[in-house]
């Protein structure tokens, strides 16, 4: 067995694991895997990051786990299996599952407007710049839950650009973990879209909106509906909005100045519990609870005889969702890939700088999680660190080296 065992052992956590199996058993390479381990190894001797974890699964069975480096820099406390992270937006594909759970329970459509469920969003303008001015005019058309889970809903983010409908947004509350999901909708409800629905993919709040209609349409708030419907089934204990203080010694932490901008990091208290159960970066995991989940997507949203979600309703989240003429803002979605309902899509084989399949779907944190879901070699990898800086620097390291190990 050449499933790495960190210094501290995985022994004690709730979470169920995945079966196990030597790499040659399952078609990887441990010569190569070795490699990979070997790449960020020395990543963490140069400064890049405190520490790492890395788990490969092929054919159902985990090949490779390894914990590497630190759980933190200001501690001694080695990287381990069971350590605890901030996942931001990898929060995201868990949330669409769940809106797309209660589309098969009937509770609504794709093409619902949003404002069916959340009416302030009924009189929300878009935002055109014209001479240094934020002129408002009326959507063309109404956004819906499939905009939100694709991101063409109009709808932006803070961090993503420095234009006037954004400028808006950074002088708003709109970061509060201390404000409520429906004061968060209400709130963004008010703001102008970044353009028309549907024109543009922008990486947004879309997340957020689809986790308050959750709410408005199940009655419960967004922490108990995943628990009931998707963290429990699927025995993922470590996953939530917050954890506890018992777990104080469990925590993954960033370099509190960033190795490459001399920047300061300042992430949220994975201790505190937060008003606002952010759907689009809101819970903190472990390197197996989010393995689980992974492996349930590559099985057809099955695991261990437990199904969440039906094989054809994620075909459709995992089909490429963005028309020919939608137009791609920002580098999140690479060349070769396209956007389906919570997840990027590669669509082509070459383009994109990086290794990979047609049709794997992925998506990644903003302090450096990552995972990806490959059908075509019945494979998924799951990564997380806690370093904002180094995401995509890390993130290209890690699909070139999975990939070398495929045999």
């Amino acid at each position: 067995m050449n499933v790495h065992t960190a210094a501290r052992p995985a022994a004690g956590s709730k979470t169920p694991s995945l079966p196990e199996a030597k790499p040659e058993a399952i078609g990887l390479s441990r010569v190569r895997l070795q490699a990979l381990s070997d790449t960020f190894k020395r990543e963490v001797d140069r400064g890049t990051l405190p520490g790492a974890t890395v788990l490969v699964a092929r054919r159902g069975q985990i090949g490779w786990f390894d914990a590497i480096g630190r759980q933190s820099p200001l501690a001694a406390a080695p990287m381990a299996h069971d350590s605890i992270f901030r996942i931001f937006s990898m929060t995201k594909p868990i949330v669409s599952v769940g809106i797309m759970m209660l589309l098969e329970d009937g509770q609504f459509l794709l093409n619902d407007p949003v404002a069916k469920y959340i009416p302030e969003f009924a009189e929300t303008k878009v935002g055109v710049e014209r001479n240094g001015t934020l002129e408002l005019v009326p959507a063309k058309r109404q956004m819906t839950i499939q905009d939100l889970l694709r991101h063409t809903s109009g709808l932006t983010y803070d961090h993503t650009g420095n234009g006037l409908v954004q400028r808006l947004y950074q002088q708003s509350r709109l970061r509060s973990r201390k404000i409520t999901n429906a004061e968060h909708a209400t709130m963004l409800a008010t703001m102008p879209l970044i353009c028309q629905p549907g024109a543009e993919w922008n990486y947004s709040r879309s997340t957020d909106i689809l986790g308050r209609i959750i709410e408005v349409v199940s009655g419960q708030t967004l922490g108990a509906f995943l628990h009931e419907r998707i963290l429990a089934p699927l025995g993922m204990a470590e996953t939530a909005f917050h954890t506890g203080e018992q777990n104080a010694g469990r925590l993954a932490e960033a370099f509190t100045t960033d190795p490459w901008s001399r920047e300061k990091v300042q992430l949220f208290n994975m201790l505190e519990k937060p008003a606002m159960e952010s759907g689009g970066g809101g819970l903190v995991s472990t390197t197996m609870d989010y393995a689980r989940f992974a492996q349930m997507l590559l099985n057809g949203g099955t695991l261990d005889g437990t199904r969440i979600i039906g094989r054809k309703t994620l075909q459709l989240m995992a089909a490429d969702h963005l028309a020919a003429d939608v137009r791609i803002q920002g580098t999140l979605v690479p060349p070769g890939h396209g956007f389906g309902l919570g997840f990027a899509v590669r669509t082509q084989q070459g383009i994109a700088p990086f290794s990979g399949s047609v049709g794997q779907f992925f998506w990644s944190g903003m302090a450096g999680t990552f995972f990806w879901v490959d059908p075509s070699e019945d494979l998924i990898a799951v990564f997380m660190m806690q370093g904002p800086g180094q995401r995509e620097y890390i993130r290209s390291l890690l699909r070139n080296g999975v990939y070398a190990a495929v045999e």
